[in-house]
């Protein structure tokens, strides 16, 4: 059983690792990275994936801990470097699994003030200690797990005899130690007396004669309640990410076509502080390429040609879901100012304090036709709390760069 959930639990920890580390370049990618574009809902899967298989690892560590507990308290402690190794491994993992998964879950409720240290940057360094230490004890253990994986024989015959245990060391009367059991006499009903005497003979002679209990739950049916906690943790959560489990989504904390223009909302203008700023008559977008300057009111901006795309809003958090976009092509906005080929964009909000209200766009996304600077959402003039009186959207970038309330358009190169 150990074998099976531990190559579960090392597949769900690997996808979360690989989609974990493409949502976190996504956010801060290095200079010559470049990001694929189509399909629109890659982002939206990945990171759905993400955070569904994060919530899987739940009832998989669980079983596994549980598998594993009395070898926790296997005596020696450590009986070779190699040992030592497989033991530490192991209990690095479990440990900086629990926290990773317990507060990649609280994440996902946006409970932040729960945290006193940055989520994402501990998120993301505790990725690695996790494939890490997996990696070590994979090492440690690669003999054993060969064996099983080449296995043409019953795993019983596979698994290494213990060695037999030392006899008990005969009790020593001249010390008197508190370790040392009563001297024994010949007669058996004496010496049944003799072991039960005292706080420790009792306690000796329960640990004794106390037969070990009987497993509960065979093999199959340890695992099939396995599969089942994994399946109904997935099936209950993963409607915020996946449409087609929204009628089962009982514990996601959002519900898809709920919110205003229909869409859930992460971060209300309330909360960004940006109302009277987002209200304002006369907001104008800026757009600027180095001396060149155009300011653009919101009527202008409708005023421009209008495109209409079908694109997920897809959150760092899990949820997700695909609305109608109507806007101006980012590309146009951009050539107004004379900007030429191939180039990078940074979009300003509004609001202030926040490290995402600067954000840096690629060229794949700014030349790409439906990349917005979207006006409304859903056939309704955009919301407030959804960015007001202008955002971005663009395919295949998580929700927290699709900058909200924009103020500011810059051409960098």
């Amino acid at each position: 059983m150990a074998v099976v959930v531990g190559r579960l639990l090392a597949l769900a920890f690997l996808v979360c690792f690989g989609t974990g580390i493409y949502s976190h370049f996504l956010q801060d990618p290095l200079p010559w990275m470049v990001f694929p574009t189509r399909p629109t809902f890659l982002y939206q899967v990945t990171q759905g994936i993400h955070i569904t298989a994060g919530i899987a690892c739940f009832p998989l560590l669980f079983a596994k801990l549980y598998i594993v507990f009395p070898e926790l308290f296997q005596t020696p402690l450590v009986g070779s470097f190699r040992h030592l190794l497989e033991r530490a491994s192991i209990a690095l993992f479990v440990a900086s699994s629990l926290v990773q998964i317990v507060i990649g879950l609280i994440n996902t409720y946006q409970w932040y003030q729960l945290f006193p240290f940055p989520f994402r940057q501990t998120h993301y360094a505790l990725s690695f200690v996790i494939i890490g230490s997996l990696a070590i004890h994979i090492a440690v253990k690669l003999d054993l797990i060969t064996k099983y994986w080449r296995k043409n024989k019953p795993v019983a015959e596979l698994v290494e005899a213990p060695e037999p245990a030392e006899a008990p060391e005969p009790a020593d009367a001249s010390t008197g130690s508190a370790t040392a059991r009563p001297n024994l006499t010949s007669d058996p009903v004496r010496n049944a007396i003799i072991r039960t005497e005292g706080v420790t003979g009792r306690l000796f002679d329960w640990i004794d004669t106390t037969p070990p209990a009987e497993p509960r739950a065979s093999r199959r049916g340890f695992l099939t309640i396995v599969g089942i906690a994994s399946a109904a943790v997935v099936t209950l959560t993963a409607g915020q990410s996946f449409k087609i489990f929204d009628v089962t989504n009982v514990f996601g904390p959002r519900k898809q076509g709920i919110g205003p223009n229909g869409l859930p909302v992460n971060r209300t203008a309330t909360a960004a502080k940006v109302v009277d700023a987002a209200s304002a008559p006369d907001w104008t977008l800026t757009v600027t390429n180095g001396d060149e300057s155009k300011s653009y009111s919101r009527a202008d901006l409708l005023a421009m040609p209008q495109t209409v795309v079908e694109l997920p809003i897809a959150c760092v958090e899990g949820w997700s879901q695909t609305a109608t976009w109507k806007g101006v092509r980012v590309g146009d906005l951009v050539d107004s100012v004379g900007a030429k080929g191939g180039i990078s964009l940074r979009a300003t909000s509004l609001e202030q304090n926040s490290s995402y209200a600067v954000m840096n766009m690629g060229p794949e996304y700014v030349r790409d036709d439906l990349t917005l600077v979207a006006l409304e959402l859903n056939g309704d003039t955009l919301d407030l709390d959804h960015g007001y009186p202008a955002r971005i959207i663009a395919p295949g970038r998580p929700g927290v760069l699709q900058t909200k309330w924009l103020t500011s358009l810059e051409v960098l190169s």
